[in-house]
Parts: C-alpha cells; structure tokens; sequence
C-alpha cells in the first residue's frame, strides 16, 4: 500500500529546475533508499515529500488523499526527518528525545513509556541523564533516531545518517537501524551516498539524475538491468565491498 505518493512534482528555485518528477511512492512497511550524483537533486525530493518544501507545482497524497494547506500540518505530523548532521537541543539525551512529543501534546504517561522504549531500542538507555553536549558522534545520531521514532511517524526520511562516522560505528548503527526499521511498518526512504548501505537496509531503490527519476525498482533489479548509462556508470563508479555486491545480485 502507497502511504506517499507524488505526480508531476515540479521544483524550479531562482530560474532553476531543481526537480521534474512524474511519479513516486513510498510504500507501507518498505523502505527504499535514494541514490544519484551530487546535485542530482535528492535532498530537495526528500524535502518536498517531507513536506519542509513547498513544490513549484504538483502534487502529494497520503494514503489516497491530496496534501493541501488546510491538512499540511496534519499530515506534517505523521513524518519524521533525521538530518545528516544530529540537530540536538542542549540538554539531556531523554529530554531531547522527548521533545517532539511535548510539542505534539502527547499524554505525560506515554511520553514516558515511548522515550523508555526507544532509549532501550536504540541501545542508549545508559545516557539518558547525560547531556548531549559529550556524546560522540555515534551516539548523537542515536539520539536523533530515538527522537523521530518515539513521533511513531507512518513516513520516515533519513538523510545520510550515517556520514562522518567511523567504520565500526557507522556497521553497528546500520545493522541496529536495518533491525528495527525491518521490524515495522515505516514507510522510509534514505538518501545515501555508501551504496554499501543499500542491501542491508532497502527494499527497493530509486535513481535521480539532475531532478529527474530515472529508475526505481528492486536493487537487483537496477544493478543487474540498469535502464541506460547514466544508472550504469553511477554503479560502476561505486566500490562495492565484494560481499555486498554479490548480495546485491544474488
């Protein structure tokens, strides 16, 4: 079941087109990762959806629905966007994870229960009373993702979560994020430039090249089939590990 869905979504900023996109959805219980080169245009997608950019024209729906600006909002709060770099508020770790309920007037006694749930989930339990000031940077994105899942969003955007973390870091949050992500009903989609992330965490995979989608499909499907040279040579370019290669197109 499409949960999001855009048509004809049109971006154009200072006389230029950032994004011309016939269609796409983002399905209930999938997650779908978001690749292309630099400037392609996948942030600007990823924010249009998220509903922080208002598109030059076209249009959303969520669950059948068109967005419009009488139930922009509503649907606003059904979303949750974790940037690349942890936007934490300088206070403690359950506090900041508990923030997006306060302003959401979620019920005291399951504000309590959800911040313990995903403390615990996310496997920061242990920090709740610290200040975020001192966490590392593992950590401090541990606590951005504890933050948006607590929202319990139908629609989860991940914008390069993982960049600029070390190797040992960036696999135990891959494989602790692929986990619970595969254990719900989130509709997500993740903007990566590690394509080495890909088999582990998406179900499916979309292609932008300058503001246009070029192809969406499964990752084994586009590896194995890429629909021209410009989806061809992306993966090419790309240093695969051997072993997530082949996991890819076995």
């Amino acid at each position: 079941m499409a949960v999001l869905e855009a048509f004809d979504i049109k971006l154009n900023l200072s006389g230029k087109n950032i994004l011309d996109i016939d269609s796409f959805a983002i399905n209930e219980g999938q997650v779908t990762a978001l690749i292309g080169a630099n400037g392609a245009g996948k942030t600007s997608f990823m924010q249009v959806l998220s509903l922080l950019q208002k598109p030059t024209s076209g249009d959303l729906f969520f669950k059948g629905e068109k967005i419009h600006k009488g139930n922009l909002l509503e649907n606003r709060k059904k979303m949750a966007y974790v940037f690349q770099q942890p936007l934490l508020l300088d206070m403690t770790v359950k506090d900041n994870v508990q923030t997006g309920l306060r302003l959401r007037k979620v019920p005291k006694n399951e504000q309590a229960h959800r911040v313990e749930h995903w403390l615990e989930r996310l496997g920061i339990t242990h920090l709740a009373k610290q200040s975020v000031r001192y966490l590392s940077g593992g950590e401090a994105q541990r606590v951005s993702l504890a933050r948006a899942l607590a929202l319990e969003p139908e629609v989860l955007f991940l914008d390069e979560p993982f960049t600029g973390l070390d190797s040992p870091t960036r696999g135990k949050l891959l494989l602790d994020l692929a986990s619970l992500l595969h254990d719900t009903n989130i509709a997500t989609l993740f903007v990566t430039h590690d394509y080495n992330e890909i088999p582990y965490l998406a179900h499916r995979l979309s292609v932008l090249d300058q503001g246009n989608l070029i192809q969406s499909g499964t990752p084994q499907e586009i590896y194995r089939q890429p629909k021209n040279q410009t989806v061809s040579d992306l993966l090419q370019w790309v240093p695969f590990q051997k072993e997530v290669k082949q996991a890819i197109i076995s």
